[in-house]
């Protein structure tokens, strides 16, 4: 097989070898941006300020220890039972 028409093959050439170049866009480059209400900041505060609490007063605790050793804390059976009450109310009420 023989091409006899090389001009023809040529101009095709070139013109599909002139195709216009696509340029790269420049990059955008985004940052994430987070606000934090005033409202969260507090709390925030807050919760840590719970955390740094301790759950136990130690002072109050060791109070009663003292009494009991030294047998002079003395609390009623009905304080007792009224507290009870009082907490077994509070928690149906939270259910």
């Amino acid at each position: 097989m023989r091409i006899e028409d090389r001009m023809r093959i040529f101009q095709i050439y070139t013109q599909t070898a002139n195709t216009s170049k696509v340029e790269k866009k420049k990059e955008r480059i985004f940052t994430d941006k987070i606000e934090i209400s005033s409202e969260a900041r507090d709390f925030q505060a807050i919760l840590n300020a719970i955390k740094l609490t301790p759950d136990v007063r130690e002072e109050k605790v060791n109070e009663i220890k003292k009494k009991i050793d030294s047998g002079i804390y003395n609390i009623s059976g009905r304080d007792v039972v009224e507290k009870l009450i009082r907490e077994y109310k509070a928690s149906k009420k939270s259910e």
